[in-house]
């Protein structure tokens, strides 16, 4: 019992010598770790790369106008950056026929267009990554966006973010839209149809017509009276279908000539439409 004792204090003061001899060597930081905690605060260059594609298709290039891309904080409004996309739709091979594992790139194997950015951030930032297009189509301008976190100093390069655009080009070319239309005449309607990058549908291609169903209307006001299943026209990504002209009694305001593109598989569907005035069939055995 007495050795009992007398050990308890020696060896709690024991502990207390070595504690305090251990708070005694505790080393300083160093110049370099206090000065780079003097900049954990300073904004930090962070590269965003962004790229608008049309879905199932290719990037949104200069062929068709590219694409208006914009950053926003989320938390205040404040735009951090816009600019257009320009550049080459990429390489059809490497994005439509080649398989690919997750973290493959699939745009930036090769050039292809994209909108790239330095911001300088300061802290975590919730942006919207925004993009519309194609530019030079405005009929058929589609819009997307995306919430995406930014970390200063973490570059978001490589494919970037992605923004898929869904849709098709569809135009009406014959007849030229507010060409005059002569009654009972057998016209035929043809309309070109592609993918929002401007790539061409058509059959057994990466971009399969006879997968989309594709066919016109005629309309009278907003009264369709006819329906036109088209077909492949034999060139390029044109389609076509025979139609006749009503009588003018029928159409006093003219008609409307509309092209409908949908492939609800995937989920792309797109439109065109022109408007014409109809004249007597008198008129052409006058000219005649």
């Amino acid at each position: 019992m007495t050795r009992l004792v007398f050990t308890t204090p020696v060896c709690v003061c024991l502990l207390l010598l070595l504690s305090s001899a251990g708070a005694a060597f505790t080393p300083e930081p160093s110049e370099s770790e206090l000065e780079s905690k003097a900049h954990y605060n300073d904004p930090l260059p962070t590269t965003v790369v962004v790229r608008v594609v049309a879905h199932r298709s290719m990037v949104l290039g200069h062929e068709v106008g590219g694409a208006r891309v914009t950053i926003t904080e989320l938390a205040t409004g404040q735009l951090l950056a816009s600019g257009l996309q320009q550049g080459e739709p990429g390489d059809q091979s490497q994005i439509m026929r080649t398989p690919h594992l997750m973290n493959e790139p699939v745009y930036s194997g090769r050039s292809a267009a994209s909108f790239t950015t330095t911001l300088e951030l300061a802290r975590p930032t919730l942006v919207e990554i925004a993009a519309e297009g194609p530019l030079a189509y405005p009929s058929a301008l589609q819009r997307a966006s995306k919430t995406v976190l930014l970390i200063p100093g973490h570059d978001l390069t490589g494919d970037g973010i992605v923004l898929r655009l869904y849709g098709y080009l569809v135009q009406v070319e014959h007849p030229q839209p507010g060409e005059s239309l002569i009654a009972k005449e057998d016209v035929m309607l043809r309309a070109s149809v592609r993918t929002l990058s401007g790539s061409l549908v058509r059959p057994h291609s990466d971009w399969d017509s006879r997968k989309i169903h594709i066919y016109g209307e005629l309309l009278i006001g907003d009264r369709i009276v006819e329906r036109l299943q088209m077909f492949y026209a034999g060139e390029k990504s044109r389609f076509e279908a025979p139609f006749f002209v009503p009588l003018p009694k029928d159409a006093p305001d003219g008609i409307t000539l509309r092209v409908i593109a949908a492939d609800a598989a995937n989920g792309n569907f797109g439109m065109g439409s022109a408007q014409y005035p109809v004249l007597s069939e008198r008129l052409r055995s006058r000219k005649e």
